[in-house]
């Protein structure tokens, strides 16, 4: 079903209400511009922080090319039997959406602070990235997939310690989003000591 409402800009709580992530490979230029691009990154760091620790990092990939080689070579090491198609898959994903950025979760396990909590604010820092990215008339997708489990993958963006939350693709969507189903509040919400 197309609906033309979704990433309606109109009102915060518009937008709120019908935020859609587009599909990585609908992504087409343009993306944001450097000025756009700093924007988005600045609303990441606008999330419950308990201690704060910003037990999150943000790699912005220039080089796709480099990105798809280094995917390809680690994915070939943990798994010495993938074949062709697994392969081209990650270089296909390292290419796609204008811009394309990993997030890093990098907790803090001497903090006070429960790891589980600085890996909450890991998932509210990538979704206020979202919606400025779409705030700012763009979509995204927020993937995470086979290269997340490559434990060698952060060290190559310079952070050995930390873990792939995903890569954030963004970009103009190239086609109508299509919405999804999404549950009945009935189903997920509840109340605690009502009369």
């Amino acid at each position: 079903m197309s609906a033309p409402h979704l990433n309606d800009r109109s009102t915060p709580i518009r937008l709120l209400a019908t935020r859609r992530s587009g599909k990585a490979r609908d992504l087409i230029a343009p993306g944001p511009s450097a000025d756009e691009q700093r924007q988005i990154l600045e609303a990441a760091t606008r999330v419950p922080d308990h201690g704060k620790l910003a037990p999150w990092r943000y790699v912005v990939i220039d080089d796709r090319d480099r990105l798809a080689d280094t995917l390809q070579r680690l994915y070939r090491a943990q798994k010495p039997d993938s074949g062709r198609i697994e392969l081209e898959a990650l270089a296909t994903a390292a290419r796609q959406a204008p811009l394309l950025i990993a997030a890093l979760s990098v907790p803090r396990p001497d903090s006070h602070i429960p790891v589980w909590e600085q890996q909450l604010s890991m998932g509210a820092s990538i979704m206020a990235l979202m919606l400025a990215a779409h705030a700012l008339g763009y979509a995204g997708n927020w993937l995470t997939g086979p290269a997340t489990t490559l434990a060698d993958l952060p060290a190559e963006f310079g952070y050995p310690d930390a873990r792939l939350a995903g890569f954030i693709h963004i970009g103009t969507a190239s086609k109508p989003l299509d919405e999804r189903p999404r549950p009945a509040l009935a189903d997920i919400v509840s109340r605690f000591g009502a009369v």
